[in-house]
């Protein structure tokens, strides 16, 4: 192994853990995982196009792509939801293309593929436990671009990148939770106000004005945050803004 090898080995992990931390959030990060790839595994000057697939639960798939040509190769995947990358993220194993010429096993996306330019692909899975699946997935216009030793490279990157992704995605849960925490109690505060301002009007307890408003809600069809706002912005009041420690 050569000295700069051994460099690539020793940075790789901290160039991901890097991403990690100096990213906005987990698109920012794949976005860049993507990239990183596409460097890392485009050899002798022919060039990897890089697709990235994040599948969470209860959320949209997020797909990261090394240049604006990837990001179109993508798309035609997402676009008959299954593909090499689709594939690996799903079933959790290598799936490699040699030339989508010969190819059968991915139905009308092998021909849309192929239209485009494209002869030969990897698709490998990124290992997260359970957090949700994720796929790695290099593109090549050459047809059996993919030998053993390319193929066993991107396995062991999508190894190393499953570390920092697993921390990227529990970041994006953590920061997801909050949002919606921060949601529900300044929900519960503007329904508190109104509650209030009914108690006030009709002289009466607060499960009263919590039926009322709950009746309000119910008859007219609307989410009771948005009856509670308009009962207190009937009165000319601003709505209360809720502080949160950040």
């Amino acid at each position: 192994m050569t000295d700069d090898q051994i460099l690539g080995e020793l940075s790789l992990p901290g160039m991901l853990q890097d991403m990690v931390l100096d990213s906005s959030d987990i698109n920012d990060f794949l976005e860049g995982l993507a990239r990183l790839s596409a460097d890392t595994l485009s050899t002798g000057g022919r060039e990897m196009l890089c697709g990235i697939t994040l599948l969470r639960p209860r959320s949209k798939g997020t797909v990261a792509s090394s240049s604006e040509q990837a990001r179109l190769m993508d798309e035609v995947q997402y676009e008959f939801d299954d593909g090499p990358c689709i594939r690996a993220a799903r079933d959790g194993q290598v799936y490699r293309v040699d030339d989508f010429l010969n190819e059968n096993r991915f139905g009308e996306y092998t021909a849309a593929i192929s239209d485009h330019g494209i002869r030969s692909a990897i698709g490998v899975p990124i290992p997260l436990d359970g957090l949700a699946a994720a796929g790695l997935d290099l593109y090549s216009p050459q047809p059996h671009a993919f030998d053993d030793e390319s193929v066993a490279a991107a396995v062991d990157l999508a190894r190393e990148a499953s570390k920092s992704l697993r921390m990227a995605v529990r970041i994006a849960h953590l920061s997801d939770t909050g949002e919606q925490l921060k949601a529900a109690m300044s929900s519960r505060t503007i329904i508190d106000v109104a509650a209030g301002v009914i108690m006030g009007q009709n002289r009466c307890s607060h499960d009263a004005a919590m039926t009322i408003l709950k009746a309000a809600s119910n008859g007219r069809n609307r989410k009771l945050a948005d009856i509670a706002a308009a009962v207190v912005t009937s009165i000319g009041q601003p709505l209360p803004e809720t502080y949160f420690d950040s």
